[in-house]
């Protein structure tokens, strides 16, 4: 096989022909995961295969929102499709059925992305835990607060953080700093 994760083209250039990648589908020995993206399902976390998928057609994938607070157990939520994170601007893949493509300001993208594994030969990421509960306080408006607080809740009460450095990260977002100044105090 030419790797866990391929797109057409790579098994093109592994010298796979498109009508075997389609076999292998119909085989079981394939999953399809987006528009000419493609994982084994044996050898793929299926909870990654999305992102793994995604990162592979857009390198700056990056899982965020609830996706990530249910990684850093900051939440009970069993997201129906992961949440992926890209730069404004850069345009989402298409086909992606269980992808939720969000859409973050060029400026801040890379504030808390960190390396989060490697699926077979590819490597996604993640937001930190502190950027993931910056940016539910930024879109509390659509997410809903209660997530955005019951998050920061179990992030103190789980000792991980300091809630300095989440100040200080905050402060490259100053539409929510004060917000999550706000909540740290009522709950410290």
């Amino acid at each position: 096989m030419a790797g866990d994760v391929l797109t057409l083209d790579g098994a093109r250039r592994a010298g796979i022909s498109k009508d075997e990648v389609y076999a292998r589908v119909k085989g079981g020995r394939l999953d399809r995961v987006g528009r000419g993206v493609f994982v084994d399902p044996v050898s793929v976390d299926p909870s990654l295969a999305s992102l793994a998928g995604a990162t592979l057609v857009q390198d700056r994938a990056t899982m965020c929102l609830t996706s990530a607070l249910a990684v850093h157990g900051l939440s009970d939520a069993i997201p129906d499709a992961t949440d992926v994170a890209l730069p404004r601007g850069v345009r989402h893949p298409s086909g992606f059925g269980h992808v939720v493509w969000h859409s973050f300001d060029v400026a801040t993208f890379d504030i808390g992305r960190t390396p989060f594994r490697t699926v077979g030969d590819v490597e996604v990421f993640a937001y930190s835990a502190e950027r993931t509960i910056i940016d539910c306080f930024q879109l509390a408006y659509r997410e809903g607060s209660d997530q955005a607080h019951l998050a920061l809740r179990r992030w103190l009460r789980a000792r991980r953080g300091v809630p300095s450095h989440l100040l200080d990260m905050a402060r490259s977002f100053p539409r929510v700093a004060p917000r999550i100044r706000q909540a740290l105090e009522v709950l410290l």
